[in-house]
């Protein structure tokens, strides 16, 4: 009997949306309860120790953190793998995937930031991280798409989410450096174009991102679109 999957998540969380890539690429069904981040129930911090999601439960008894440790568990437990074979290979792999928190700070940095000054100072960061990745993946010698070649993997599935906000934040305020950067800028497309990653958010995400930042006030929000009164379009 197939396990019952709950997936714990907040409706614009990238590291949530990590775990659902996995899901979505394994075809594996599983259920998503969306958590109020300002008011967090009990039974949920019971079971997150560090009252954050992703959260996955399994059959209702078994509960995981952290996206790293649900995605190895998927790939463990579930087919298609996702790692690579050869052992070299997975280290490599597993070793890109622990460098996520590095690339995915600086862009979480930019877009949280709250002045000008700031965002300026944040996104002067982005280029090293970025020049990191792109160095990689010139290096790899496969025709990708994705990381490793044709084939999803994990490191595809823990960098989309931080790539898919990067390219949020640059449609508000144009930052001029993934065009710099072609081989970073080809995985990129790939990964948002990838059925799992297109599969892996709610609806209308992006509106639900720039929504999250006009709610939390953050610099960015002054460049998101407001829509005319219903009385202004009518006249």
């Amino acid at each position: 009997m197939a396990s019952r999957f709950m997936l714990c998540s907040f409706k614009t969380c990238p590291w949530v949306q990590r775990a659902a890539i996995v899901l979505r690429e394994k075809q594996i069904p599983y259920e998503i309860n969306y958590i109020d981040p300002d008011k967090r129930p009990d039974w949920f911090l019971a079971i997150s120790p560090h009252s954050k999601v992703p959260v996955l439960q399994i059959d209702g008894r078994d509960s995981l953190f952290e996206s790293n440790a649900i995605a190895e568990y998927l790939d463990e437990t579930a087919v298609p793998r996702l790692h690579p074979e050869d052992a070299i290979e997975r280290a490599r792999n597993r070793a890109w995937t622990d460098y996520v928190a590095t690339f995915s700070g600086a862009v979480t940095g930019a877009l949280y930031a709250d002045t000008e000054e700031e965002f300026a100072a944040r996104s002067a960061k982005i280029p090293g991280p970025f020049g990191k990745l792109e160095a990689a993946l010139a290096g790899r010698g496969n025709n990708g798409p994705y990381f490793n070649g044709p084939k999803l993997s994990l490191v595809d599935a823990a960098y989309a989410p931080f790539l898919q906000r990067y390219t949020f934040m640059d449609r508000l305020r144009p930052l001029g450096i993934i065009e710099k950067m072609p081989h970073l800028a080809a995985w990129r497309d790939a990964l948002l174009a990838a059925p799992a990653v297109r599969a892996s958010t709610v609806a209308e995400i992006e509106t639900a991102w720039r929504e999250n930042l006009v709610k939390h006030q953050r610099w960015l929000a002054r460049f998101v679109p407001q829509e005319k009164p219903a009385a202004a379009i009518a006249r």
